[in-house]
């Protein structure tokens, strides 16, 4: 990584999956900026097809962790925003509108939680069948509503280094 200091990009280099949390809360004000970060993002045709679904309860976030291999963190967070589409919303209906939409939410939602001083993980939900399954009847969502990604939140218990995965032999240049 480039010693070079530009703040903004800092913010992006810095911000790591925390998968260990310390105690503490998240406050309300907080989570409604990080939702207003999210969205932000853009969207196909302005649709904004992402809807919410906070976490805060101790049982519902021990049973999302137990839901996915990768999800043990989410017993231990203050919460979880659960990042969803809703497919009629979607521009043109189509499923890769939609996750597009919800993942540039969820990248704005993790730069923001980094930015407050929070640790986030992201954790895949789609494209997972039963997964999805699972994750709709544990949080009641409508038929129309796909949950894409949960994203835990909380305060940091690990710090990693900013860091960079750059790789030039990933670059091409005007053709491939």
């Amino acid at each position: 990584m480039s010693t070079t200091t530009n703040e903004p990009l800092d913010l992006i280099f810095g911000r790591r999956s925390i998968r260990v949390y310390s105690p503490g809360e998240v406050s309300e004000p907080v989570v409604t900026r990080l939702l207003e970060a999210a969205m932000a993002a853009p969207s196909a045709m302005t649709k904004d097809p992402w809807r919410f679904v906070l976490v805060r309860d101790k049982q519902t976030l021990s049973k999302l962790a137990t839901l996915h291999p990768g999800a043990a963190m989410l017993s231990s967070a203050a919460l979880a925003i659960v990042v969803c589409g809703d497919l009629d919303v979607a521009f043109d209906r189509q499923i890769s509108y939609l996750l597009q939409d919800c993942s540039a939410a969820s990248q704005n939602l993790l730069l923001a939680a980094h930015a407050q001083g929070l640790g986030a993980c992201w954790v895949g939900i789609h494209p997972g069948e039963a997964l999805i399954k699972q994750v709709k009847e544990l949080l009641s969502l409508p038929v129309s509503v796909i949950p894409v990604a949960a994203i835990s939140l909380g305060q940091p218990g690990e710090q990693p280094p900013p860091r960079t995965r750059y790789n030039a032999d990933y670059v091409y240049c005007e053709k491939y």
